[in-house]
C-alpha cells in the first residue's frame, strides 16, 4: 500500500516583524484605528507595539511606500502609541 502525504504551508498571517513605523492622515473616522501595511491583507487586524503602548488596527490601505517602513498607522493610533513628537518610532508588528 502507497500513502501519498500533501502539505501545503501558507504563509503565517499572524507573523511578528519589526520596524520602523510612520503615521498618515488617513482616510475614515477621527480616531479610527488603521493602517497601511504593503502585503498583509486588508480588513486583519494586526497589533502594533512601542515603549509600552500598544494598539490594534485594521488594515485598510497599502504602503508605506519609504524605504525602510514596515507599517504606517493612521493619526489615531499614532497617537495611542505615543508618537506624534518623533513621527517615526521603531514598532513590533504582530
Amino acid at each position: 500500500m502507497t500513502v501519498l502525504l500533501l502539505v501545503s504551508v501558507d504563509p503565517d498571517p499572524a507573523r511578528a516583524e519589526s520596524g520602523l513605523a510612520s503615521y498618515y492622515g488617513g482616510t475614515g473616522r477621527r480616531d479610527e484605528m488603521t493602517c497601511a501595511h504593503r502585503t498583509r491583507q486588508f480588513g486583519t487586524f494586526v497589533t502594533v507595539s512601542h515603549g509600552g503602548y500598544s494598539v490594534r488596527c485594521r488594515i485598510n490601505d497599502r504602503g508605506p511606500f519609504v524605504r525602510g517602513r514596515i507599517i504606517d498607522v493612521s493619526l489615531g493610533a499614532a497617537r495611542a502609541l505615543h508618537m506624534l513628537r518623533s513621527g517615526v518610532i521603531r514598532v513590533s508588528v504582530e
